[in-house]
């Protein structure tokens, strides 16, 4: 795979267009078998994107603002699918992943800068995602301690013992658990009308407001999400046959992501937002007893419980992923799946001791909310550098026919700058609220 990555590089250079071949056995496939064999790395980093933090925002948004943030969730539908978007062609025409590309288009200098920015929001994200699994073990008694030692040990064994397309697998499975959160909304039963009201609603001057403006941009568009799906990408082996599948795989990922955000607002809207409003949540206690009035107390917590270990699992995977991989794009050393352990040992290393000490951080405990929505605010504060980077990296990398030009890149342009302008200023406003 990485011979072939290199030979797309090296064709690349010499300005012609990488081969127009796919994945083995589907080049000539109906449309539909392409999509499921190309589908996956857009899936998974969405599933990852509806993590811990970003249902307890969704869920804080809800309990303190009602339904005012429901029609931010739908607008950054077509924000966040045309940032990942970029990433997947990326991807497929550079053979690369973002911190490689960055390092050899703009020097080992501002690939560091990028990573550094990477993996501040990748320590803020995994103990995040590691806080919401502890909080799940300690609805049914399990101490924090032994809930970071099974899924440390477990995500470890999975990386060294599968290959991309098994923790692939592993991922979009755990992933989909979060969609009982759609039921969850659905048996809640809110007052449509009284959302759409409210959903226009926008108190711009409201610096609590715009603190949960920040966090659920942040909480949407995440920097490692960005560096996740162009190395996941490339390691797929994915080729300019399967790019109308890549950018359906994202699409659908975009709005499932979405929908999972809305449905976490709702269903806390519907409860804590009606009957309390403006009442902060504090505990991940609290969120479950918003939704066990219409579930009842077993039914809501284990609905709950499934649904936040699916979004932390798939996070967990996706953001370790993503810090070492990093790692070893700007450090050199071998960073795939692909490898055995004992021919990327820095690679594995990294992973392992990254998801270690996210373990150790959790156990010794946090406040699981409020450090949630301070990430993913730190998220948004981020997106200049990590979103400015993208931008440049599809205007000067690719080639002519995939170059991002004309109209819709001065579209992209704005759309980031007003995305990245808006969670900047939100969160320095909020912060000061």
């Amino acid at each position: 795979m990485h011979a072939d990555a290199e030979e797309m590089h090296s064709t690349l250079a010499g300005g012609a267009l990488p081969r127009a071949t796919s994945l083995a056995g589907v080049a000539r496939a109906p449309r539909w078998t392409r999509f499921f064999a190309v589908a996956g790395p857009g899936l998974v980093v969405m599933l990852a994107d509806t993590d811990a933090g970003s249902l307890i925002t969704a869920a804080q948004s809800g309990a303190q603002s009602g339904y005012r943030l429901l029609l931010l969730q739908l607008v950054l539908i077509p924000i966040l699918f045309i940032v990942q978007e970029l990433t997947v062609r990326l991807g497929i025409l550079t053979g690369q992943g973002h911190g490689h590309a960055i390092c050899q288009h703009f020097g080992r200098r501002w690939a560091w800068v990028s990573v550094a920015t990477l993996l501040v929001a990748c320590v803020g994200a995994l103990v995040t995602e590691l806080s919401g699994i502890a909080g799940v073990g300690a609805l049914v008694g399990i101490p924090a301690w032994i809930s970071m030692v099974i899924v440390v040990a477990g995500l470890t064994l999975m990386a060294c013992t599968g290959s991309y397309r098994t923790v692939e697998r592993i991922a979009l499975v755990v992933g989909l658990f979060e969609c009982v959160f759609l039921f969850v909304a659905w048996r809640a039963q809110p007052d449509m009308a009284e959302a759409m009201r409210q959903a226009v609603q926008i108190p711009i001057g409201d610096k609590h407001y715009l603190y949960l403006v920040a966090a659920n941009i942040g909480a949407v568009i995440m920097p490692w999400m960005v560096f996740y799906q162009q190395s996941a990408v490339a390691e797929k082996g994915l080729t300019v046959a399967d790019l109308r599948a890549a950018r359906w795989d994202t699409a659908v990922g975009s709005v499932i992501t979405q929908a999972v955000m809305a449905a976490a607002l709702i269903a806390v809207a519907a409860t804590i937002g009606r009957t309390q409003p403006g009442q902060p949540l504090d505990t991940v206690q609290q969120i479950v007893g918003a939704i066990t009035p219409f579930l009842g107390p077993v039914t809501g917590t284990l609905v709950f419980a499934l649904g936040m270990i699916g979004a932390s699992l798939v996070a967990t995977i996706v953001v370790t992923l993503t810090a070492a991989r990093a790692l070893g794009e700007v450090m050199g050393f071998e960073h795939s799946l692909e490898h055995r352990p004992q021919d990327a040992p820095w690679f594995y290393g990294a992973y392992a001791l990254i998801l270690a000490l996210g373990g150790v951080l959790v156990a010794s405990g946090t406040d699981l909310v409020a450090l949630s929505v301070g990430v993913q605010v730190m998220n948004a504060l981020l997106l200049p550098i990590v979103l400015g980077f993208l931008y440049l990296l599809a205007r000067r990398v690719l080639p002519e026919p995939y170059r991002l030009k004309g109209p819709y890149a001065v579209l992209v342009g704005a759309t980031i700058a007003l995305t990245a302008g808006l969670g900047l200023y939100s969160g320095i406003a909020g912060m000061f609220a």
